[in-house]
C-alpha cells in the first residue's frame, strides 16, 4: 500500500524482455540506500519487488499483466520514473490509499501555459469513467492528485510548484503516456452496486414470524 507521495524520481539504468515480462534496473540515489530485496516500490505508480539490491540500484521483474496494462513497454534507459516506498505502519497518511496496481494507461491531452499552478488534462478510457469525479482522487504515474473537472472523456488536475519540481510531471508533454490507477474505494462501491449475484430480498416477514410464534 502507498499514498501516492513521491520520494524521489530516479531513472531507469536498464531495461530488456525477460519471458514474458520484462526486467528492470532502477537508479535510486535516496530511497535505494533504505531498501532490501523483498521490498514493495511504487515504481510511476506500479508496485514491484526488489529482486536485488546493487549500490543505489534496484533490480525488478515487471510481470506480463503489467507490461500490459502500463506504460513499462515504452520505458528506455535514462527513463525518469517516481518512486515510493510502501506505507509503513503508524506513518502520517498524507495522499490517498494507492495500490500500486495500475487499471491503465492515459494520455496527456494539454498542458497549460506556464504559471504558478498548472492544469494538466488527460484523456479517460470509457471503462473507467465511472470510477472518476471532481474532487475525488486519482494516481497519475504513482502521484496522488486531486480531480479538478472531469469532462466525460477527459479529467483535469492542478499542480502545484512543490508537485511539479518533485515529481516526474514537469518533463511530461502532449502525447505522452502515463499509468493511471483509480480510487479503490470508488471500484468497490462501483463494484457493490452492480453486482449481478445479489441476495435476493429477505422472504421474513412480520406475518411469518407471528406464525411460528416469535412475535
Amino acid at each position: 500500500m502507498f499514498t501516492g507521495l513521491i520520494e524521489e524520481v530516479g531513472q531507469v539504468a536498464a531495461i530488456s524482455p525477460a519471458g514474458d515480462g520484462l526486467s528492470l534496473l532502477v537508479e535510486a540515489p535516496t530511497v535505494g540506500a533504505e531498501c532490501a530485496v523483498g521490498d514493495s516500490m511504487a515504481v510511476n505508480g506500479i508496485c514491484l519487488t526488489v529482486e536485488q539490491v546493487t549500490g543505489s540500484r534496484l533490480e525488478f521483474h515487471v510481470g506480463a499483466e503489467t507490461v500490459q496494462r502500463s506504460t513499462a513497454a515504452g520505458w528506455q534507459a535514462g527513463t525518469p520514473v517516481n518512486l515510493e516506498r510502501a506505507l509503513a505502519a503508524g506513518q502520517r497518511m498524507g495522499g490517498h490509499f494507492v495500490q500500486g496496481h495500475v487499471d491503465c494507461t492515459s494520455e496527456l491531452i494539454k498542458r497549460d501555459p506556464p504559471a504558478e499552478t498548472v492544469y494538466f488534462t488527460f484523456s479517460l478510457p470509457a471503462l473507467w469513467r465511472p470510477f472518476v469525479a471532481e474532487k475525488g482522487s486519482i494516481a497519475v504515474d504513482g502521484i496522488s492528485l486531486t480531480v479538478t473537472e472531469v469532462t466525460g472523456e477527459t479529467f483535469s488536475v492542478a499542480i502545484i510548484p512543490f508537485t511539479l519540481e518533485h515529481t516526474n510531471l514537469a518533463q511530461l508533454s502532449a502525447g505522452t503516456q502515463v499509468n493511471l490507477e483509480v480510487d479503490i474505494i470508488a471500484k468497490y462501491v462501483y463494484n457493490m452496486l452492480n453486482r449481478s449475484d445479489k441476495s435476493p430480498e429477505s422472504t421474513i416477514t412480520k406475518e411469518f414470524l407471528t406464525e411460528h410464534g416469535f412475535c
